[in-house]
């Protein structure tokens, strides 16, 4: 049942190449149109104008003439996007003749939202322009990569409230219930060779695990190679990388990053092995502010594998120190018909090591499952 979350469709990320590194006309990989999300239609960034104002005149009623004004618009089309917002879940008081008023506020990932918390970060130097907020769409990632390829620039962040077509291990969907989680894929254009890919995709772990103990330092996860997330033991957390490179050279990467934040129930056959950081904690949490710390932690991150010398090193062996299982773990890897041995480490490429009766062996690819603790 290891199936739901975004994860690497094989430990060695996802490379997709072409003759000429172009995009394939809003296609799916596998050249067919892509499911749901055919035309995604990208959040009218003005509703998030309006409720970053509202927020900053919270105790006051503010007038449809000066929405109007500060967004550029008519008040009548203020009305049509207060009435949008409502339609949303955001709860607005007052009507043209007497003006706006926030009643509680809005935890929706608009970039007016999260702006400013991503200053002075690879995601935040033009916000407005490459942070892609959507209601609904298929995958993200799908997204991503796609405008990836037609140009996107690095820093790009695309996030949805909710997906149709969420993408796990393989063919398997990721259940991705409306303004629940975080579903969230970025951009990259690292000057790194494809190898290194590997290691960018640790890091994002990393950058998970720091945004959440940041938030809330009670709650420690358990990094999973090499790409989940696990509280008490069940997945809250998945990513999936995705990388279009040349032999020696990475044309783009996207890191796409599911977190379970506030879901309170899962479907049956996913209850056992599902959780969410609001399960765990018994509280809710706050999005934004959780979503703002991750895109941080993974600027930090990514700057300092690019800059920062023995970097590559330290993501492995802080990936070590914060996984239950990445060392005298029993599990069994299906890879080749399946093994079964006990977890080594990492080794200098990040890849798991398996000692089994037959010798030590290097997981490439495969779904790695634990067995039990010796």
């Amino acid at each position: 049942m290891d199936l739901f979350f975004l994860s690497l469709s094989s430990i060695i990320p996802c490379i997709t190449k072409d003759a000429t590194g172009r995009s394939s006309n809003r296609r799916s990989r596998a050249g067919r149109p892509r499911p749901h999300d055919l035309a995604p239609q990208r959040t009218d960034l003005r509703l998030g104008r309006i409720v970053r104002l509202l927020m900053e005149n919270a105790t006051v009623v503010v007038s449809g003439t000066k929405i109007a004004d500060e967004i550029g618009t008519s008040r009548s089309e203020v009305w049509r996007l207060a009435q949008q917002l409502r339609t949303l879940g955001v709860e607005i008081a007052g009507h043209p003749a007497t003006g706006y008023q926030l009643k509680s506020v809005p935890d929706l990932l608009l970039s007016d939202m999260l702006a400013p918390g991503l200053k002075g970060t690879i995601f935040g130097a033009d916000v407005h322009r490459t942070y892609h907020h959507y209601y609904k769409i298929g995958s993200t990632n799908i997204e991503a990569m796609e405008s990836a390829s037609a140009g996107a620039p690095e820093g790009s962040v695309f996030v949805a409230e909710e997906q149709t077509a969420g993408r796990g291990r393989g063919a398997h969907q990721w259940e991705s219930a409306p303004s629940a989680g975080i579903y969230c894929s970025v951009v990259l254009r690292p000057a790194l060779p494809p190898s290194d890919a590997l290691a960018l995709s640790l890091a994002a772990g990393l950058a998970v695990h720091s945004a959440v103990e940041q938030i809330d330092s009670r709650v420690l996860p358990d990094l999973k190679w090499p790409n989940d997330l696990l509280l008490n033991g069940r997945k809250f957390c998945g990513i999936l990388t995705e990388m279009n490179a040349e032999a020696t050279r990475v044309r783009h990467i996207v890191v796409g990053i599911g977190i379970n934040v506030n879901q309170t129930k899962f479907p049956a056959q996913l209850q056992p092995i599902a959780t969410s950081l609001r399960l765990v904690s018994g509280t809710e949490w706050s999005r934004v502010e959780l979503c703002a710390a991750l895109l941080k932690s993974l600027d930090r991150e990514y700057c300092d594998l690019l800059e920062k010398p023995g970097a590559h090193e330290s993501i492995l062996r802080r990936f070590q120190e914060r996984s239950s299982t990445a060392r005298g773990r029993r599990v069994r890897v299906e890879e080749n018909g399946g093994f079964e041995g006990v977890t080594e480490g990492l080794d200098p490429r990040g890849f798991l090591q398996v000692q089994t009766a037959e010798g030590l062996r290097t997981v490439v690819s495969g779904t790695v499952r634990v067995i039990d603790n010796l």
